[in-house]
């Protein structure tokens, strides 16, 4: 009955080992890079000069524009 015992911990032990082992190995692995993004043109706010994506920028008829407020703002000091 000792042996059994002492074989079942020795058989747990060895396929605790094995299943950790095994994860090491995956985490060795390094990931793939990732590709870098595109550049992106960047705009100043007519209003108040802060920068922004041209692709987040709001159009105005004289510029772009960081929200609909400077858009607004800047439009009818103009007029």
């Amino acid at each position: 009955m000792k042996f059994l015992l002492v074989l079942a911990v020795v058989l747990v032990a060895f396929w605790v080992w094995r299943n950790n082992r095994s994860q090491d190995l995956d985490r060795d692995q390094a990931p793939a890079p990732r590709k870098p993004l595109a550049p992106v043109a960047m705009v100043a706010c007519l209003q108040c000069g802060a920068h922004l994506p041209e692709n987040e920028a709001i159009k105005g008829v004289r510029g772009a524009y960081c929200c609909a407020e400077h858009r607004a703002l800047h439009e009818r000091q103009g007029s």
